[in-house]
């Protein structure tokens, strides 16, 4: 060791007598021309009498100074690429083209892989985060989206600027619910994982329903072979244990390509709420209602996906995809125990009543996918189609009974129960086809179409039980049919030059809707045109720094409960209840963002949602019931400024951090208060920071360190309290990589329970939620076979099956 380094100062000595003040420079691209960060640079002259190396900065560039005029040999190199040797004859100051590396195509069992950072890349209409090999690959796929820039996952949801995404797979929609999909991405080992694309504004190929888009997309086999793993994950919380096991196996041939993937997720989750409500007549309380809710919850849902690709030849594949979510109603269930006491207006304690509701749920969805590929002679240009049929099947069986005390008494002075059965059927067939066609070697044209039809059955019947015998209350009982068809178009283009990109496209989407009510014998027709344009404009200011604008408008369907117009009591006071003539939200966003030193973004955006649909509270201060009514809102406005880097702030040490500032504004109709319309507005800042440490030698330790904290803010008509937690997570790579295993703590704190308060004009409610937010988690991942394969697994699209969704109480 000290001989060589006496021999690279000798060198380096030589150089800085005999220099001519010489600069070679150059910069290191991959084949999709991103740069590779801390890849290997040796210069030498022919004679070997001079040596000297670095390596390529996060940009990829790499520079060597004071060389004296000679004959040199360039060697650049970095792992998993095949090393590039460049003669270069020296005699000035010199500025290479771009070099090239190339991905190595072999790949040996014995090789142990190299743990590198994930990196983020802006491109000109997404943001891309590559966690290929990188310390997240030990994790499952819902926990790499919980570190992805612009990502956040709280409370059940995941949100992209404040909205909740469209989950895609490969560029293909994942069929499934978000709470299904979820389920399905902690089943799902990070292993298949090559980068997430996070899409703000989907450009015009993407389906106009929904916001932004998360695509995940997954590394590709090379090589025949089999492989696999198996993986698990525990949590502990305060009161209950949850699990999740799975397993993945992936086999190829020359022609065809197989995937298999299972997982069950058994969980038993208890929720401690408070909530509080006060209702008035004529502007002065007459009585008050404090609840204690407890709710445990079990469920033990079963994912299985799979697909098979066959390559006819390099011109024409098959693909059969499919996709099963089996929720059994023996192990989905539902316990709710609620005492509700309720005072006068001068607050003395005037009688209590105490609600146990019993709830089984049953949910069958499955889903297939044929996909058609022919590849035209000309690079890059392809024909692509696609049919895909669901079925999704959700049953629902409720028992609530209620015993009314006075104070101080053991006997209830009434009683009531009642019984409900709900029913959904979906049917939906969708047919579509892609044209993919390079105009050169720097713009792109795609075009394509789409139809859709779904066909939904809703079934709701309600039993009065008295003395035993179940009763129909013909009142709450009703079938509701629905009935869409949607027929799209679309094209784009998009060019790139030495320091601009532009992309832009428009969608057009007709839709025709029928909704009946067999119980009031009412039927509703809508049928509507929408234009959806795109714009992308990118502007590398030069290699470090670039601006970029972007427009884009998307649309809001209805989920299919929420337009169900009966009431779905959960209790004696209270009730669910949709709107078969809600309208669809149109959204209209702008964003402006600046990229500083390629680590560094700022980002300006404005938003304008028409007609948003949302579930919202209202207490009947007559009758004195809780309503949750979905209904549309006149409109939302909200707009802020990003900040987010991914930056290394030693060698060891990687930071990730999001900030945003952002006023969100609200206008909707007061339902309760004379239809008034009224207006809910905030300032808010989200903030999420996240540490990545690499521990030992071989960096086969790692530690994620991450905070997140919200303040208060908006969202209907309800404030919400802040929020903040700290999450520590260690991952253990084990005998070369075969196996990991990690181990850490959720809301270290347990600072992550929130409150919400809606108050305004005659509306006065509290909510406290309390849940097992602080887990202690740990997992397990096996890799065997030739566990270097890589998967090439699809999974399902369509923007239709978002909405299918139920809620719980």
């Amino acid at each position: 060791m000290c001989k060589a380094l006496i021999t690279c100062f000798l060198s380096l000595f030589s150089l800085a007598l005999f220099a001519q003040n010489i600069t070679l420079s150059g910069t290191v691209l991959d084949e999709n021309k991103q740069p590779i960060a801390y890849s290997n640079v040796v210069v030498a002259t022919d004679d070997s009498s001079v040596t000297e190396g670095t390596i390529t900065n996060e940009a990829g560039v790499f520079s060597f100074e004071n060389l004296k005029a000679n004959n040199y040999t360039l060697t650049v190199s970095f792992l998993g690429f095949e090393a590039q040797t460049l003669a270069i004859d020296l005699n000035k100051t010199t500025q290479l083209a771009a070099i090239i590396l190339k991905e190595k195509l072999e790949t040996l069992n014995d090789v142990t892989l190299t743990v590198k950072r994930p990196t983020v890349k802006r491109m000109v209409d997404r943001l891309v985060f590559n966690v290929e090999n990188s310390s997240l690959s030990n994790t499952n796929v819902l926990d790499v989206l919980k570190q992805t820039p612009g990502v956040l996952v709280h409370d059940g949801t995941i949100t992209v600027k404040h909205s909740v995404p469209t989950v895609y797979i490969n560029d293909k929609k994942v069929q499934l619910s978000m709470d299904e999909v979820q389920q399905l991405l902690e089943g799902t080992s990070a292993t298949t994982i090559k980068s997430i694309e996070v899409i703000t504004n989907p450009p015009a190929k993407y389906e106009a329903e929904g916001g932004s888009v998360l695509n995940i997309i997954t590394s590709k086999t090379i090589v025949a072979g089999y492989n696999g793993n198996m993986f698990s994950n525990y949590s502990m919380g305060k009161t209950y244990p949850k699990y999740t096991f799975g397993t993945s196996h992936f086999f190829k041939t020359k022609k065809l390509n197989t995937y298999l993937n299972y997982s069950v997720n058994p969980k038993k989750e208890f929720r401690h709420n408070s909530e509080s409500i006060f209702f008035t007549e004529n502007g002065q309380n007459t009585t008050s209602w404090e609840t204690d809710y407890k709710r445990t919850r079990n469920t033990s849902n079963h994912n299985i996906n799979t697909s098979i690709d066959y390559e006819f030849n390099a011109a024409n594949s098959l693909g059969v995809s499919a996709n099963m979510l089996v929720a059994p109603r023996d192990h989905t269930k539902t316990f709710v125990n609620s005492l509700t006491e309720v005072f006068d207006a001068a607050h003395v304690l005037d009688s209590t009543f105490h609600t146990k509701n019993r709830m089984a749920d049953e949910t069958f969805n499955f889903a297939l996918t044929l996909d058609y590929v022919h590849k035209f002679k000309k690079e890059g240009e392809k024909l692509m189609l696609s049919a895909h049929h669901t079925n999704y099947d959700f049953l629902s069986f409720q028992d609530v009974k209620t015993g009314y005390f006075y104070p101080n008494t053991t006997t209830a002075f009434r009683d009531n129960n009642f019984q409900t059965f709900s029913k959904q059927v979906i049917k939906l067939y969708t047919g579509q086809i892609d044209y993919e066609l390079p105009l050169s070697e720097t713009a792109q044209f795609e075009a394509g179409a789409k139809v859709s039809n779904i066909s939904s059955k809703s079934i709701l019947r309600q039993y009065l039980v008295e003395n035993g015998v179940k009763i129909e209350d013909l009142q709450n009982t009703d079938t509701f049919l629905y009935d869409e068809t949607n027929s799209a178009l679309y094209t784009s283009y998009a060019k790139d030059w030495e320091r601009w990109s532009l992309k832009l496209g428009v969608r057009v989407e007709h839709t025709d809707i029928v909704g009946t009510s067999k119980a009031t014998n009412t039927q509703s027709n809508k049928n509507y045109v929408e234009l959806f344009p795109s714009f992308y404009l990118l502007h590398n200011v030069d290699d470090h720094n670039a601006v970029y604008f972007n427009y884009n408008r998307r649309i809001y369907r209805p989920r299919y409960s929420e337009l169900n117009p009966f009431k779905y009591f959960l209790n004696d006071n209270a009730y669910i209840a949709g709107d078969p003539n809600l309208k669809p939200q149109i959204d209209d966003v702008l964003t402006l963002g600046y990229t500083i030193n390629k680590n560094y973004t700022f980002e300006l955006y404005y938003r304008f949602e028409n007609n948003p649909t949302l579930e919202m509270t209202f207490q009947d201060n007559e009758e004195n019931l809780i309503k949750y009514i979905n209904t549309n809102i006149d409109k939302s406005i909200s707009y802020g400024l990003d900040f987010t880097t991914y930056t290394q702030l030693a060698n060891r040490w990687n930071l990730y951090v999001l900030a945003s500032l952002f006023y969100y504004e609200n206008h909707f109709v007061a339902l309760e208060s004379a239809n008034t319309l009224y207006t809910n507005d905030r300032w808010s800042v989200y903030s999420q920071i996240i540490n990545y440490f690499s521990l030992l030698k071989d960096k086969s330790l790692t530690a994620d360190v991450a905070y997140l904290y919200i303040s208060s803010l908006v969202d209907g008509a309800k404030k919400i309290s802040n929020r903040q937690g700290l999450d520590i997570t260690f991952r253990k790579t084990l005998w070369k990589g075969r196996a990991s295993v990690n181990m850490g703590v959720r809301d270290v704190f347990n600072s992550q329970n929130f409150s919400t308060k809606t108050q305004y004009l005659n509306q006065d409610l509290f909510f406290k939620s309390r849940m097992e937010n602080r887990l202690l988690v740990a997992g397990f991942t096996y890799k065997f076979g030739n566990y270097h394969l890589k998967p090439n697994h699809k999974e399902l699209e369509l923007e239709e099956r978002d909405r299918l969704e139920n809620k719980h109480p």
